[in-house]
């Protein structure tokens, strides 16, 4: 089972390679979103210390939405998910191998970004630290929410605004609790209560979500 995980991730890794120009707009939306505001709101260093956590939060949110309509797309249209519903292996093992492979494209990049952006806004050592740490924390959680959403819209016209109906009330928490972090950091309240909530959404996440997605595929396909 684990060597059909590893298969899966290989493939879709191999796959988003061959098409460069998707990965590459998710972080130009990323690093457009995060750099706009310090333009339009001014230099002055407290504000953008206090908005920072949230533009940050919700820039990686609206950026890993971008992607979401292609998880299970491309497989659908040329008849791999079928066979991905035929196989020996459990379909939310496969699910979860996508969804790795899908965080590795559009989600990685983005936590390796984000210190750099946030120096933009005056960020101390400790909040660019907790940043990272928070990133890394929800936006698994947030790939793994999301397959649920593209699952379910598998094959609908408009399954791109569908996917974000579905998924953005469902990704409120790991915004709030995210954002929540760096804040409490900054203010030197701590955002470990913050970053342990984090947690338990992305374990409650990966133990949910592939079944989730995995019985909406089946009744998409069906």
């Amino acid at each position: 089972m684990f060597e059909t995980f590893l298969a899966i991730v290989r493939r879709d890794l191999i796959l988003a390679m061959r098409r460069r120009s998707d990965m590459l707009t998710i972080l130009f939306f990323f690093v457009i979103v995060v750099s706009l505001f310090p333009l339009g709101i001014g230099p002055e260093m407290n504000t953008l210390r206090l908005i920072a956590p949230g533009v940050v939060w919700v820039a990686a949110l609206l950026a890993s939405m971008l992607a979401l309509e292609r998880l299970f797309a491309i497989d659908y249209a040329d008849g791999a998910l079928e066979q991905m519903l035929l196989a020996p292996q459990p379909l939310s093992l496969l699910v979860l191998g996508k969804v790795a492979a899908h965080w590795l494209v559009t989600g990685l990049p983005l936590v390796l970004m984000a210190p750099v952006l946030g120096i933009q806004y005056d960020l101390s050592l400790d909040g660019l630290r907790v940043l990272v740490i928070t990133l890394l924390l929800g936006t698994p959680a947030l790939s793994l929410i999301g397959a649920i959403g593209a699952a379910l819209t598998l094959g609908l016209r408009g399954g791109g605004v569908l996917v974000s109906l579905l998924v953005l009330p469902l990704t409120i928490p790991v915004l709030i609790f995210g954002a929540g972090a760096v804040e409490a950091t900054i203010s030197g309240l701590g955002g470990e209560g913050h970053m342990s909530m984090l947690a338990a959404i992305l374990v409650l996440s990966l133990f949910f979500a592939p079944l989730a997605a995995a019985a909406a595929l089946r009744v998409s396909v069906e």
